[in-house]
């Protein structure tokens, strides 16, 4: 996978780990300490995010970083 499949497939589980939960953009945003335009960017793709934001995230969303970033994808 290159760059750019890497960062969609983040947003794309990052919207569905979201979604599965019920949270809103905002509320997941201030759980995780970013704002919810940022937050917006990453759901659809526009910015990679650093590795904290991630961790942050997760932990926010209460799953494992490999729910958002799964290495067998990546790897394949």
């Amino acid at each position: 996978m290159n760059e750019k499949e890497i960062i969609n497939l983040f947003a794309e589980n990052l919207r569905v780990e979201r979604a599965r939960k019920a949270y809103t953009q905002e509320f997941l945003a201030e759980k995780a300490n970013i704002s919810p335009e940022y937050l917006s960017r990453l759901e659809k793709g526009k910015y990679n995010p650093t590795i904290c934001v991630v961790v942050n995230l997760a932990i926010a969303l209460n799953i494992g970083i490999d729910k958002l970033l799964p290495v067998e994808k990546i790897n394949s």
